[in-house]
């Protein structure tokens, strides 16, 4: 060992050690913290109750009656993160399906584990606080005049858009499903219309058969079943007819004028203002749907309309009562009338609504209980007519309805079109290398310029630094669930993959590691300013050299292995890549990952790339398909490596053999070498050729004409 390598074994003992302090470091689990969200957001409440439901929905209840209800989106769906794990919230509703409280219980996320921190993630989630279900919250900016936007993490827009498309479909999933609203809602779809063109001739079966007229039988031994085990259980007749009901909206002429009567139906069409909506109602059975409330009252306290999770009650002026109906095999009901729907109800008769019965029966003096019975609707397509919506309501519309990963690339579009020119000149430029080789000083100030752009743009704007976590995801990923929108979520990242895959085939490794690796690069350049001021270099003797080389791929195999266990402690690990510190943070984290990132590249001040050249997981990942690249584009010489050492001198990360062939798991594809090659004044073979070739032309012997007549 020379006294010249000695500072290099010194920083490298310290870099392991700050390796392993950083390594060690773990994030702390979450406590048991969904009590106290609960408790937090229903101060008032007395109880929660289990788990239940398809979605394991738990009601939180206060004197007796429900005011909330909590469940974590994990239970409702699995929507995959950046790690390629889904993240795991709890979200609380209350009773009118408003979100009231979102928490983020558990993810994976890379950026998130050990880099931003974790009350960034809690400030976002907490602008869910008062959303609406039904609401449409975006991510950023949207065209949707309609939609609640709200800022991304700074850092982690892929995770803020995977926790927004969790926790709010999540939570219109399991309002749905709690009948706090109306699955069909549509927030930016238009009210449709009422066909009065299209009057046709039909029967009572007809119009049951087609569905529009629906129809609710109910026995005594079904209402009975419904208050089982209440103070309001009895007994009966278990097949007697407790209620046969039918309902139909009959706005539109061949449900209305079938129905009623073309004098009749005339009449109320003519009676009702814009906007509203004639609902018959007809029933038959020991059971009155109208009873007597609205007598005393005004309203009707055993029938009322459910749309969007709106309820839509009557009163006497709202209600009709029809003496005859005409449809030809209609049976005898004892009761029928025509309900109105009023247009401040915000009635969509072309979306689905629910006619609640409601039961109910007395347990004391003045105390009763009641059941709710359901008869769903859906006017038939036939009797309607939807409008189309503008431009603009349409381009909403197809906004709303993208997967999540398109929408994501609609956002990023912009830096997709100027990552997708730098990829295209950079295969230019690879393509070209032979001719731009014999221009140095351009290549040179061109790569220079590329390098620039690395750390700027790719790096510290675009986020775009690849990391050995993407690849222990997708090993992963090949093996458990394997789904491209997993991957789609990040444009540049996963263009930036897709090229380097193709560059590994063509050129292997060196392509990504020397032109496209934010902290390579950054390395790279500040080397280059410290030659320019004479700061001395010191290289370590090639035997020394080649076999550090190891340590890259012993880091990579311990990460497989981690990974294998737990992907979580993989992740924590991989901190080994100073990537996130430098380049996704810009070294605004804890003391000691800053420590750890700027020792490195004070290292390479007077090492070229030390990091890149054996403590790389990634590096080790690229190199290992590089062995099945189909071209060697580099050129050699059968003198090069004997006699000539000049390129294994020159190459700064000693990528080239003592016996003049490069390795290609090493290289960093900055041609120099090539430009050597070809440069006629610098290359020793190139310059021994021309001296032979000048030893070698005859001199050239001046012709004396002679005169013959001297």
């Amino acid at each position: 060992m020379t006294r010249s390598t000695r500072p290099i074994h010194r920083w490298l003992a310290l870099l392991v050690l700050l390796l392993i302090t950083c390594t060690a470091a773990q994030a702390k689990p979450y406590g048991d913290i969904e009590q106290q969200r609960i408790d937090n957001t229903f101060p008032q409440h007395d109880a929660v109750s289990a788990p239940g439901g398809k979605f394991k929905v738990r009601t939180i209840t206060q004197a007796g009656k429900p005011v909330g209800y909590v469940f974590q989106s994990l239970d409702v769906m699995a929507i995959p993160a950046y790690s390629g794990k889904p993240i795991n919230t709890q979200v609380i509703l209350d009773t009118a399906g408003v979100i009231r409280d979102a928490y983020v219980l558990e993810h994976h996320e890379p950026i998130l584990l050990i880099g931003i921190p974790e009350v960034k993630l809690h400030e976002f989630t907490a602008h869910y606080a008062g959303v609406d279900v039904r609401q449409r919250v975006v991510v950023g900016r949207s065209s949707d005049p309609k939609a609640v936007t709200v800022d991304a993490i700074a850092g982690a827009t892929v995770t803020a858009m995977v926790v927004n498309e969790g926790v709010m479909r999540a939570a219109h999933e399991v309002a749905v499903s709690l009948k706090l609203i109306d699955g069909k809602a549509a927030t930016a779809q238009k009210v449709a219309l009422i066909r009065t063109d299209n009057f046709a001739s039909a029967t009572w079966e007809q119009l049951t058969g087609n569905g529009a007229i629906r129809r609710l039988h109910l026995t005594r031994g079904q209402v009975d079943a419904a208050f089982k085990d209440t103070a309001a259980e009895a007994g009966g007749a278990a097949d007697e007819t407790f209620i046969d009901l039918y309902v139909a909206d009959i706005n539109p002429p061949s449900i209305g004028r079938n129905l009623l009567g073309e004098a009749h139906y005339a009449s109320l069409m003519q009676a009702l203002k814009p906007g509203e909506q004639a609902i018959a109602v007809l029933g038959r059975g020991l059971f009155s749907f109208k009873g007597s409330g609205y007598v005393r009252g005004g309203i009707f306290d055993r029938v009322q309309l459910r749309q969007f999770g709106n309820v839509i009650s009557f009163r006497d002026l709202d209600h009709q009562r029809i003496d005859d109906a005409y449809a030809e095999g209609i049976p005898t009901f004892d009761e029928m009338s025509v309900f109105i729907v009023r247009p401040q109800a915000g009635f969509d008769p072309g979306s689905a609504w629910t006619l609640e019965l409601l039961v109910r029966r007395q347990t004391g003096p003045v105390s009763g209980t009641f059941s709710s019975f359901e008869l769903p609707y859906q006017m038939p397509e036939e009797y309607l007519e939807r409008p189309l919506p503008t431009p603009a309501e349409q381009a909403a519309i197809d906004e709303a309805n993208r997967p999540l990963w398109l929408s994501i690339w609609y956002q990023k579009q912009a830096q997709v079109l100027v990552l997708g020119a730098a990829l295209v000149l950079l295969t230019a430029i690879l393509f070209l290398q032979d001719s731009l080789a014999r221009r140095p000083r351009f290549l040179h100030w061109l790569r220079r310029g590329y390098l620039v752009f690395t750390v700027g743009f790719i790096g510290w704007y675009a986020l775009g630094q690849l990391s050995v976590v993407n690849v222990l995801t997708f090993v992963h990923a090949l093996f458990q669930d394997f789904r491209w929108e997993l991957f789609l979520t990040d444009p540049l990242i996963f263009m930036l993959w897709v090229f380097t895959a193709a560059s590994i085939l063509l050129w292997g490794r060196g392509v990504f590691c020397g032109w496209l690796c934010p902290f390579g690069a950054l390395q790279e350049l500040l080397n280059e300013a410290a030659r320019r001021l004479k700061i001395r270099q010191f290289e370590l003797p090639f035997a020394l050299h080649e076999r550090l080389w190891a340590i890259k791929y012993l880091i990579l195999l311990g990460l497989f292995g981690l990974s294998l266990e737990s992907m979580a402690t993989a992740e924590r690990f991989a901190e080994v890549e100073p990537f996130k510190t430098a380049i996704t943070l810009k070294f605004d984290r804890q003391w000691w990952f800053v420590l750890y990132a700027v020792a490195l590249l004070v290292i390479n001040l007077f090492t070229r790339k030390v990091y890149c050249r054996y403590l790389c997981p990634l590096g080790a990942a690229l190199a290992i398909p590089s062995k099945f690249r189909l071209f060697d584009w580099l050129k050699r010489r059968q003198e090069c490596g004997n006699p000539c050492q000049l390129c294994a001198r020159e190459c700064e990360i000693q990528a080239i053999h003592p016996d003049g062939h490069i390795n290609a798991n090493e290289c960093h594809y900055c041609l120099d070498c090539q430009m050597t090659w070809h440069n006629e004044n610098k290359c020793p073979p190139l310059i021994n050729k021309r001296k032979k070739r000048n030893k070698a032309a005859p001199a050239q012997i001046p012709v004396v004409q002679l005169n013959p007549n001297a």
